[in-house]
């Protein structure tokens, strides 16, 4: 595909997508196409807005992102919307029970923040059609039942250049969650952004099978500082890699939201989430009686993922450089999959003057060129 009718496509509102986890998600689908809208849902009440989280609101991860974003709705819409949360939702045990009473306790608007929360998410819809939901990163969607989700692979590729200028070793430490394509692909664009200033530098992985372990997260943290890392990176929720980096004088970078409370000097960045905008635009789209079924896949363009402010400490060179790069992603004239791209083998996946497709990168299972290991079965 043409690169720049591929990024002209992917900023459209309404994009289709098929990512692989918000919790603990582990498939991926395409999906271009837009369901049929819900019948439409007479508001003469405050809205009531249910929201289902995997993890705790303090993880300062995931979960934490998302609950910003469930107060930025409360606030911009003051005493027109009316929300409530159940944190701790085990996917396999409570999620359908507690989607269903969210339902029946009046809630007219249901998030459910992981993939993991997709099926049950469509069998409760199915038993009430005037109640809409946005599944977070599901593949599936009817009349009232939406997918949403963000580039992560935008504000990933952006921090992979502070990483490279700021490495000494030429080691990075990537800690990861699960084998599936949206991480492997996180893992991607970081590393194409890392070599794109510092063509020597490494990527090494350390995979902990779970989305929000501190203690897991701090030893591999350990693990891969022992392996050379002196810049740590992430695609997990808690705050351990920064906590560590901390303490050991080294740099690293946050991911879901911004880190640096956590460890001023050590934290460069975080690559962020921002799930606001969206929460209150579906809202205002319920009230109206506008909303429709469609898959979200929105990056920095549409104000949904991001960095944090930079470090000081990296130089103003770097700064211009990944600020003028982040510009080039909302104005769709760059992608972070922008050919050559190259796997561990040196094989061209991506030739000069095109860009990985949108299902190439929902289904990626190989590592860029720069990543050593190999990636282990999900």
């Amino acid at each position: 595909m043409d690169r720049r009718n591929f990024l002209k496509y992917a900023t459209l509102a309404g994009s289709g997508f098929a990512l692989n986890s918000c919790i603990q998600g582990k498939n991926s689908k395409s999906q271009s196409e837009v369901v049929p809208t819900a019948s439409p849902v007479a508001i003469n009440e405050p809205l009531k807005v249910g929201f289902v989280y995997g993890g705790p609101v303090g993880d300062f991860g995931w979960t934490y992102s998302h609950d910003l974003g469930r107060r930025e709705m409360e606030a911009n819409l003051q005493d027109k919307v009316k929300t409530t949360f159940v944190e701790n939702v085990n996917a396999d045990v409570d999620a359908e029970k507690v989607i269903r009473q969210l339902a029946l306790d009046g809630n007219k608007l249901i998030f459910t923040t992981s993939l993991d929360y997709m099926n049950p998410t469509m069998k409760v819809a199915k038993e009430f059609p005037n109640v809409l939901f946005e599944n977070c990163t599901g593949y599936q969607r009817a009349a009232n039942v939406g997918t949403y989700s963000g580039r992560f692979e935008e504000p990933h590729y952006l921090t992979g250049m502070i990483a490279g200028k700021m490495t000494k070793s030429n080691v990075i430490g990537f800690i990861a969650s699960h084998p599936i394509p949206e991480v492997i692909r996180g893992i991607g664009a970081f590393t194409q952004g890392l070599r794109t200033i510092n063509p020597q530098a490494k990527v090494r992985v350390m995979w902990i099978q779970s989305w929000y372990d501190s203690a897991k997260e701090k030893e591999a943290a350990q693990a891969l500082i022992n392996l050379g890392a002196d810049v740590l990176t992430q695609h997990t929720n808690s705050a351990a890699a920064i906590q560590v980096a901390a303490e050991k004088g080294i740099y690293a970078v946050g991911y879901n939201a911004d880190m640096s409370k956590f460890g001023a000097q050590a934290h460069l960045t975080s690559a962020i989430n921002r799930w606001g905008k969206f929460y209150i635009d579906t809202a205002l789209a319920v009230m109206n009686n506008t909303w429709k079924s469609q898959a979200v896949w929105y990056g920095i363009a549409q104000g949904m993922v991001d960095i944090s402010p930079m470090n000081p400490v990296i130089p103003s060179d770097v700064q211009q450089l990944v600020n003028a790069k982040r510009e080039q992603f909302i104005q769709g004239t760059a992608h972070p999959f922008d050919g050559p791209v190259k796997d561990q083998k040196g094989v061209v996946r991506v030739p000069k003057g095109k860009v990985l497709d949108n299902k190439a990168q929902l289904e990626m299972n190989w590592y860029v060129e720069g990543i050593e290991g190999s990636i282990p079965k999900s």
